[in-house]
């Protein structure tokens, strides 16, 4: 079982930066392909980003690229997302995921199931326009 704990998110002016961190527990961490997802209000829960588990290959949502950046320390049992020309439209709780099976590339995490996937608990991030 892989345990995930989101941090950093926070309240912040459009067009700033935050940036997210997920801690693992565990001595797997570097065997799995990460994400972030994220959930708007009202809405369903969306990928946003997601990084291989060697950490040589990322892929990004439209909504996203060129703004937001992920990657991952594996000696630290972390993934961060960079975040940065934040807008109103980021507004959303953010989620970590590690895929279930090991080894996989970025694009597991776009096309594989909630099932597939462990989560955290998220992280709240406003942004005011």
């Amino acid at each position: 079982q892989v345990q995930l704990v989101e941090s950093g998110g926070g309240l912040v002016q459009a067009g700033g930066s935050l940036r997210l961190s997920c801690a693992s527990s565990g001595r797997t961490f570097s065997s799995y392909a990460m994400g972030w997802f994220r959930q708007p209000p009202g809405q369903e829960r969306d990928v946003v980003a997601a990084i291989s588990w060697t950490g040589g290959g990322s892929i990004y949502a439209d909504s996203v690229k060129g703004r937001f950046t992920i990657s991952r320390d594996n000696a630290k049992n972390t993934v961060y997302l960079q975040m940065n020309s934040l807008k109103p439209e980021d507004t959303a709780v953010y989620y970590c995921a590690a895929d279930k099976n090991t080894f996989g590339g970025s694009r597991s995490i776009f096309t594989a199931s909630s099932l597939g996937l462990y989560w955290g608990q998220g992280t709240q991030v406003t942004v005011s326009s």
